[in-house]
């Protein structure tokens, strides 16, 4: 919406909104705290599944348990639908804070906010569920609660091969930004997120004595030299304009100063803006691999696993997520944001249908940034109702639209 446009007087579906969501404050504060407590790793959110389909089908949900972990719900009737996401899976990680909710579950905790993220689209749903009580609903709404966001290649393809997509016209979605202020949401036309896929590299050859390199084959160095060279020779290769950026989180070899070790092993990241480089890195980077060990006569297994495509917002639908951001907070809590690298496998609906993923504000103004997927992660819980309202909105608006 332009600065200078006034935002519009209250409507039904607004007054609605805000007072379901609001009544339902303390129940989503409680719920969301539940599953702060009880985090579950991807493929296994079955507690959390259990808990978010007993909550809708309480509020006239036709709710669809998956396989495996995760549900589809669905409300309304009409052609197309009208579709909103949330993650259920938590992370690896142990939590490091003392809040009288902190994870119960030894080295596992929601480190990336998809209890915000659920616990906001229980909201939503409640909100969206009385609307469609009162004649205010002008279509069909689907939900996706989507298990193993955090692995890739993602719970998402599953969800699209069990139909999730059907007959959706667009698709809308929240991500925790702990760097935003709670009351902002930052919206971007186009890329939002960037391509990311696991490499893992293996190394193995005739070691021996640190005296006798000559005798071996220095497969300590030859990792050395994959570690550095990997990422500087695939930006030259590579469009420099894709942002290609190469990060090793996992380098083991050996266990004795004086023994040159056998076999090896590295672990990272390739993470990139572009969609176009990513469909090259796949086949490029086993070759550079294969080219730097040559000299030094060892054997390299590459094991790229590709992950996620870029988020890609459509103009439209951000349009209308802007929209339902300037009725929830206002045209000051409308902001830009910046393409991260991080990767999302929202990118894989997006690629399908139409839709939008917008930043949510986290951060009590004036507190500390906290950063995603770190133990010590904190949220300031107004950014659950303001979540809430939002994906009501956008869904909402975008019936009246289609």
């Amino acid at each position: 919406m332009p600065e200078d446009e006034p935002t519009p007087p209250p409507t039904r579906v607004d007054s609605l909104i805000e007072t379901t969501v609001g009544e339902s404050h303390d129940e989503l504060i409680a719920l969301r705290r539940d599953l702060h407590a009880h985090p579950e790793l991807s493929w296994r959110e079955l507690r959390t599944t259990a808990l978010v389909a007993a909550r809708l089908r309480r509020s006239g949900w036709r709710v669809t348990e998956l396989p495996r972990s995760g549900l589809l719900a669905e409300i309304g009737t009409g052609g197309a639908v009208i579709a909103l996401r949330a993650d259920l899976d938590a992370l690896p990680v142990p939590d490091l804070t003392d809040d009288p909710w902190s994870s119960t579950v030894e080295g596992v905790t929601h480190a990336c906010g998809h209890d915000v993220h659920t616990t906001a689209l229980v909201g939503a749903a409640i909100a969206l569920a009385r609307l469609h009580d009162e004649g205010l609903l002008p279509g069909r709404v689907r939900l996706l609660f989507q298990p193993a966001e955090e692995v890739m290649p993602g719970g998402a393809l599953s969800l699209i091969e069990l139909g999730a997509l059907a007959d959706v016209a667009q698709l809308f979605g929240l991500h925790c930004d702990p760097s935003l202020d709670v009351g902002r949401v930052g919206l971007r036309e186009g890329p939002i997120t960037g391509a990311a896929d696991h490499l893992e590299v293996t190394l193995t050859g005739a070691g021996g004595h640190t005296s006798r390199p000559h005798l071996t084959e220095d497969l300590t160095y030859a990792l050395g030299k994959v570690v550095t060279e990997l990422p500087s020779i695939l930006s030259r290769r590579l469009d420099p304009r894709a942002g290609v950026s190469v990060v090793w989180g996992v380098v083991r070899a050996g266990s004795a100063h004086n023994v040159i070790p056998a076999t090896g092993r590295i672990g990272g990241t390739v993470r990139m803006l572009d969609a176009i480089a990513w469909s090259e890195a796949e086949k490029l980077v086993p070759v550079l691999v294969e080219q730097i060990v040559a000299p030094y006569g060892v054997h390299a297994q590459v094991d790229y696993q590709r992950g996620v495509p870029p988020v890609v917002n459509d103009v439209e639908s951000i349009v209308l997520l802007g929209h339902a951001v300037d009725r929830v907070v206002g045209q000051v809590g409308h902001v830009p944001t910046q393409q991260s690298l991080g990767g999302e496998d929202f990118g894989w609906y997006l690629d399908r249908v139409p839709g939008a993923m917008g930043r949510l504000g986290t951060r009590t103004p004036g507190g500390p940034t906290y950063d995603l997927h770190q133990g010590n992660l904190r949220v300031d819980e107004r950014a659950v109702a303001i979540g809430a309202k939002v994906l009501a909105h956008v869904a909402a608006g975008s019936l009246v639209t289609s």
